[in-house]
């Protein structure tokens, strides 16, 4: 991995920044959940518990989608 060093304010708090940053370039997909949480400095389970105070979805799926796919799961006969 590369080294990133940004000057932030003071009234900024560096460990949001790091979750922020990793949140939406997971969010947008240029890293990955294992490599997003590496960048913001915790496990992939906090990390992704840390996901939903910023609002960001492990899941990529519209409400729609999933609408979908569990009415099919009702619907599924064996």
């Amino acid at each position: 991995m590369k080294t990133l060093t940004l000057q932030i304010p003071d009234n900024l708090d560096e460990r949001e920044a790091k979750i922020l940053l990793a949140a939406k370039l997971c969010e947008k997909g240029t890293l990955s959940l294992g490599q997003a949480a590496e960048v913001a400095g915790y496990s992939k389970r906090t990390f992704i518990e840390l996901l939903a105070d910023y609002e960001v979805s492990v899941f990529d799926y519209t409400e729609g989608e999933l609408e979908k796919d569990l009415s099919d799961a009702k619907n599924y006969h064996i």
